[in-house]
């Protein structure tokens, strides 16, 4: 059997907020859309779900976001995931400059949870809380093999 990986989905309170802060870090709109009846319904598992959806890309092509906002069933808020909550963690970039990255991050009021990092003299890295609370680790490779 052939297997693919195709996307990561992320549940956000204000999705045009969530589109601004990735295509700021450098991710594309592949295409948006509204779903809902019987289909999505069945896909996904609720009943009369309807959703504002919309598909972003990596610049290389190698990874996708796909953003929900919930218009029914009623969005749940939680709390934000901790850096040790199990289940769906974070997601990952890497970036050329972590420090242009946090610029852009932090005109979306999005910061550090702690600072910069460097692991092993091999990565730059840090997580920061984007839109609607998502964990996001940024990380840029000092050394190049």
């Amino acid at each position: 059997m052939a297997i693919k990986f195709e996307n990561v989905g992320i549940a956000v309170r204000d999705i045009e907020a969530a589109i601004a802060f990735f295509t700021d870090l450098g991710l594309a709109v592949m295409g948006r859309d509204t779903v809902s009846g019987h289909w999505a319904d069945t896909a996904v598992g609720l009943d009369g779900n309807h959703a504002k959806i919309a598909m972003l890309q990596t610049p290389d092509g190698s990874g996708r976001l796909e953003l929900f906002e919930y218009i029914h069933p009623e969005a749940i808020e939680s709390h934000p995931t901790r850096p040790n909550d199990i289940g769906m963690h974070r997601v990952a970039f890497s970036v050329d400059d972590i420090d242009e990255a946090l610029e852009v991050a932090a005109k979306h009021g999005c910061h550090p949870l702690r600072g910069v990092a460097t692991y092993a003299d091999v990565y730059k890295l840090t997580y920061l809380r984007g839109p609607s609370g998502i964990l996001v680790m940024l990380a840029q490779q000092l050394k190049k093999d």
